[in-house]
């Protein structure tokens, strides 16, 4: 259980006790949390509380929802964390001993069937059970969480995605990085080459101030360097000529004097912005009064190498390539797991509706899936009283109808039909279908006859839409159902009618096409 406790603003020390499943925080009286305040929504704030998990969901609030000091519109919440609305600061709380007390209660009353599912059960010492053990009552909760508000598939998507993204993150990102490290710190030994280079070619005459001998013209023809500064103590431009006796306004150059006036170090280097690298050195020249050594100017380079351009571009690249390749396998491994989950629950639902016809005793599978298992013996248990209830102890449903008849009267309409017109029997197989449908559908006679529509028909579309049609008539005890599909580029109007049996199944299927003119 948890609730809500008010740590800061006008409601300070006031408590709110959230339940079970959704509770929304807002000025509205129909809330299941009121809050009375300025600046706080209608309804602001959902939060849904699913066992020992919380999900936070702000409500399209005027002001927004802090979740500790950062704005959010969907976010997982945990014991202690607070959540800031107009006025107000509320912090999460777990009442842990309530939890206990309830569990106390619940194992002393032996005499009810009580459900203990919210009852989590100690970790286990074993290291793999542990880790078990922390997905099936830790995460599975929270997922099951988003779950309320979000498809499952859509929640399988986010989880493969969050998947291939850490997956890339760990493996792929760092080498990259590695690389990029590699190649940066050999462009700084360049650089850091190039400022020694023109401190030793001019402390002495920088020392002397003998400044038409100093020369840094070596720095106009090599490879990457953007620009230089040689500049005195005071930021008196040395080199380049163009700006001599100009004061340093470049942000790195000012950068660097204060880092080696303030600073007390002689070396220096930061990457820049749009793959630039700067370096910086303190010149130092001999002091002849004090016969010792002292910074008489500093040199400060800005250089994009092109071969750090060329990384950073392939780094780049390679990692767009390794997201596309992973999101890739991501998706086709999503329509697996999806395709292959949602395959066992048409099965079970086709293996109902064959034993409820009477076609099936119980549900069997050919398929391994020992999860659903229970479900399958629930269900035949729960057949199996239906069939007691209709038709007494031990007996079935009763007998079911046969479609042979019903097929047979449609082959009558069949026969006068003008347009295009296919029958289907009550498992929806093709059992007459004319020349005109033939050539509008690609479907032959003796080819289709006793094949379903998915295997025959080469647009899937349209067979998808003709089953849709009938089991809407089926329904809707045998009522003609309507939809349009586009054939050959045209647009056609698809009607399908059932004939329904005694037994109140649908024991044949009449489809007809008319150009929608």
């Amino acid at each position: 259980m948890y609730k809500l406790v008010v740590v800061g603003g006008k409601k300070r020390g006031e408590e709110f006790h959230l339940q079970e499943g959704e509770n929304i925080i807002g000025r509205d009286g129909s809330c299941s949390v009121p809050i009375d305040l300025e600046g706080i929504s209608k309804k602001h704030l959902k939060i849904t509380v699913n066992k020992e998990s919380v999900y936070l969901e702000d409500l399209g609030s005027s002001n927004g929802t802090f979740l500790n000091e950062k704005m959010i519109k969907t976010s997982p919440a945990k014991n202690g964390d607070r959540i800031a609305l107009p006025n107000m600061i509320l912090q999460l709380v777990f009442l842990k001993e309530i939890e206990i007390i309830v569990r106390k209660k619940v194992q002393k009353s032996s005499d009810k069937d009580v459900d203990l599912d919210f009852a989590t059960p100690p970790a286990p010492a074993n290291f793999v059970e542990k880790i078990l053990h922390l997905i099936r009552y830790k995460i599975v909760p929270f997922i099951l969480g988003i779950n309320k508000e979000y498809e499952w598939r859509s929640v399988l998507a986010i989880i493969l995605s969050t998947y291939l993204v850490i997956v890339i993150g760990v493996t792929i990102f760092p080498i990259l990085q590695e690389n990029r490290r590699v190649l940066l710190m050999e462009v700084s030994k360049r650089g850091v080459h190039y400022a020694k280079e023109v401190a030793r070619l001019n402390a002495n005459y920088l020392a002397s101030r003998q400044l038409d001998a100093i020369d840094t013209t070596f720095l106009d023809s090599e490879d990457g360097v953007d620009s230089y500064e040689l500049f005195d103590m005071e930021g008196r431009i040395i080199r380049p000529l163009s700006r001599m006796n100009d004061y340093i306004n470049d942000t790195f150059s000012v950068y660097a004097q204060k880092k080696i006036t303030e600073g007390n170090i002689q070396l220096g280097q930061k990457e820049l912005d749009n793959g630039t690298f700067g370096i910086f050195m303190a010149v130092m020249g001999r002091n002849v009064r004090l016969g010792s050594y002292e910074p008489v100017g500093m040199v400060a380079i800005k250089f994009s190498p092109p071969s750090l351009m060329v990384e950073a571009k392939n780094n780049s690249g390679a990692y767009l390539k390794a997201l596309v390749i992973c999101f890739t396998i991501g998706l086709i491994f999503f329509f697996i797991i999806y395709y292959m989950t949602i395959f066992h629950l048409e099965d079970l639902q086709k293996q109902i509706d064959q034993v409820m016809r009477g076609r099936k005793k119980e549900i069997e599978s050919k398929f391994m899936f020992i999860e659903m298992n229970p479900l399958k013996t629930s269900v035949n248990i729960i057949l199996h009283k239906l069939k007691e209830d209709e038709g007494g102890e031990g007996s079935d449903f009763g007998e079911i109808e046969s479609d042979e008849k019903y097929v047979a009267t449609l082959y009558e309409f069949f026969e006068g039909a003008a347009g295009a017109t296919i029958v289907l029997n009550s498992d929806k197989l093709i059992k007459k279908i004319n020349i005109q449908a033939e050539d509008l559908t690609g479907i032959r006679q003796n080819i289709g006859e006793g094949m379903g529509l998915l295997d025959v028909t080469k647009d899937q579309g349209l067979a998808a839409t003709m089953i849709d049609l009938c089991d809407q008539s089926a329904n809707n005890g045998g009522v003609a159902q309507k939809g349009s599909y586009e054939i050959q580029g045209r647009e056609y109007n698809i009607i399908a009618t059932s004939l329904m049996g005694k037994d109140g199944f649908a024991k044949a299927f009449y489809l007809t096409f008319i150009l929608d003119e």
